[in-house]
């Protein structure tokens, strides 16, 4: 029996409170989808919606299945002054998982401030 070729996918979905971009490459970095909420609906408040991420999910899956990627890492970003990752962050992974994709590892890669930028008011601070 001709066992079936693993090809690793790696899902780069970017989530802030007012959109949702999920970016699948291969383990090189070669873009093979990459799609917006602003390409699924054109109103600025549901870009961020987890119906519309699963919707952007799903496109993206397609093109990756098409590819001929069978598994996937996935690295959620979010913005650096977020709290966490924005509303659509889950429903992406979910849709990924329910696309038939094998899913082997999630990661959290957001960028974390330390230290900040330098505060206002010199030396002896600020003089009331």
């Amino acid at each position: 029996m001709a066992e079936k070729k693993e090809i690793i996918g790696v899902a780069h979905i970017y989530t802030s409170f007012n959109n949702t971009i999920v970016h699948i490459t291969d383990l090189t970095g070669k873009t093979i989808a990459r799609f917006s909420g602003g390409q699924v609906t054109k109103q600025d408040r549901l870009k961020a919606n987890p119906t519309i991420a699963m919707f952007v999910a799903k496109k993206a899956a397609e093109v990756a299945k098409d590819a001929g990627i069978t598994s996937l890492f996935i690295k959620i970003r979010a913005q650096t002054n977020m709290t966490g990752p924005g509303p659509g962050a889950h429903a992406a992974v979910r849709s990924l998982g329910k696309e038939g994709f094998k899913i082997l590892n999630i990661i959290d890669i957001t960028r974390v401030p330390r230290g900040g930028p330098k505060v206002k008011g010199g030396r002896r601070g600020r003089r009331v």
